[in-house]
């Protein structure tokens, strides 16, 4: 173990890693701070960027990438009104009123701050709990990691309440699009309709480009004539708390860091439904006069929706790097970063590649210290960066995506894919068919196929251990239970 932490520590502190640790942050921030941007775009685009790099030097840059997007969206959510990613949703309802109250600078200082202490709290959860479930999870067998892959994709979907349905749709177009190629069981070709590129199935980064890149641009080229004003900010000495600011937010703090590594760890819920849950805790726990500043500038729900969506960092790669199971979107693309580095996510990573585990980690909390200064330092001239005209971005964007998929196997199949997936990933936005789904159910697939069939080999083609099996009966059990409840409510609530 020391050993490996002393390597992990002469990665991140080499010239070249706190290099990429400062080009991954600065980058995920400025990704951030500009709407219509987002973080799993600027990953899925890396990506590609990465093949000929040390895997450890790829994730140092792709993990600093992550905390700098989820941290930068506070910057046009308090300033635009027009949140940077989907994790600062939450942030506009107070974060502007504050700002065009004439605190611009309190309310970037108090988004930035939590953000740090959310991110340093889950990266104390992130090192203690990933070894040991790594460890337990070794117990494991197929028929234990198929009902567990089974439980998280109808986790991802049940979150959708009232859009259950759509989230089944969408998770199930993913495990249908995972299905092509050859079959892992018999090695026959299956679905592949005589198209001899399908033999090796759909590639996962051209389906991650065209999800998330192409039908983001599909989506802005629709928004290009949209005016923007800035709220300008004049003062950053505000930004810093003193004792008295975190003593009165400590508590709001812990709780919302707590919340936000809680259901990060839930696969494929993600960021905006952290932020969601800490700012009503928040509401809810609050007194009747801070009550009513909420929505109208609360400092209390600004610091609650930035200390939970970057506590989910932490909480989502948890399940990543010990179960090889995506906590959120990003996750499912670093996933797939993995894969293409030919590592094996889950319990295999800390015995195969400790170092690479630690420097995760390691990255993790460096990236946070580095985005609280440079932006504390920085925000004045980054809020300038929403300004920029989309009809600019969207073109050198655009040759990034097609350069990016096409390089994987140097062949127009691979970009085909890749704007096919844009065009149906902006259907989904349109008709509100949520994407996550889909992307984790078209990763997990295979994984959850693989072990089913291990587990049927073993048991000469019987079911029965799936529900004979300890582990595996709980996590049928649950994903029963997490099916059938939201359907009940639903059932109750159109019946009364």
């Amino acid at each position: 173990m020391p050993d490996t932490l002393q390597t992990a520590a002469a990665y991140i502190f080499s010239v070249q890693g706190i290099s990429l640790v400062v080009l991954g942050t600065i980058l995920g921030i400025t990704v951030g701070a500009i709407p219509g941007l987002t973080g799993a775009m600027l990953i899925a685009l890396t990506l590609p960027l990465t093949f000929n790099m040390d895997p450890i030097n790829a994730f140092i840059l792709l993990i600093s990438m992550y905390v700098g997007a989820i941290s930068g969206g506070l910057i046009s959510a308090t300033l635009l009104r027009m949140p940077g990613t989907p994790a600062s949703i939450m942030t506009t309802l107070d974060g502007y009123p504050l700002a065009k109250a004439g605190n611009p600078g309190r309310a970037l200082g108090l988004g930035i701050t939590a953000s740090l202490v959310g991110g340093c709290i889950s990266w104390v959860f992130l090192i203690t709990l990933s070894a040991p479930i790594a460890r337990y999870s070794t117990q494991l067998g197929p028929f234990d990691f198929f009902s567990l892959v089974l439980m998280a994709l109808v986790l991802i979907a049940s979150i959708g309440g009232k859009s259950i349905m759509r989230a089944f749709l969408s998770a199930s177009l993913g495990v249908l699009v995972s299905l092509p190629g050859i079959d892992q069981a018999t090695g026959n070709l299956r679905l592949t309709f005589g198209i001899e590129e399908l033999s090796g199935g759909f590639k996962l980064l051209p389906v991650l480009i065209g999800i998330f890149a192409i039908s983001q641009i599909i989506s802005d080229l629709t928004q290009l004539d949209e005016k923007i004003n800035i709220i300008p900010v004049k003062k950053t000495r505000e930004m810093l708390f003193s004792l008295k600011d975190w003593k009165n937010n400590a508590v709001n703090m812990i709780r919302s860091a707590f919340i936000g590594t809680s259901i990060g760890v839930l696969p494929g819920i993600g960021a905006n439904i952290s932020s969601v849950a800490a700012y009503s805790a928040a509401r809810s726990l609050a007194t009747p006069e801070e009550k009513a500043k909420f929505g109208k500038g609360s400092e209390i729900g600004i610091v609650a929706s930035e200390t939970a969506n970057n506590a989910t960092i932490g909480g989502a790669l948890i399940p990543l790097i010990s179960l090889g199971i995506p906590g959120s979107v990003i996750d499912a693309i670093l996933l797939g970063g993995l894969l293409i580095h030919g590592l094996q996510p889950g319990p295999l990573l800390f015995q195969q590649n400790p170092e690479l585990v630690h420097t995760i980690m390691g990255t993790m909390l460096v990236a946070n210290v580095f985005m609280f200064f440079f932006m504390v330092l920085t925000v004045r001239h980054l809020a300038k960066l929403a300004s920029i005209p989309r009809s600019l971005l969207m073109p050198v964007i655009l040759v990034f995506c097609i350069i990016g998929s096409f390089a994987l196997s140097t062949r127009m199949f691979d970009v085909w894919t890749m704007i096919c997936c844009g065009i149906l990933g902006f259907m989904f936005e349109k008709v509100k068919i949520p994407l996550a789904p889909f992307v984790i159910g078209f990763i997990l697939a295979p994984i959850a196929e693989e072990n089913l069939q291990m587990g049927l080999m073993a048991s000469n083609g019987s079911f029965l251990p799936l529900i004979q099996r300890p582990i595996s009966l709980i996590f049928v059990v649950m994903s029963i239970g997490l099916l059938a409840v939201p359907l009940y409510k639903r059932y109750r609530s159109e019946n009364r």
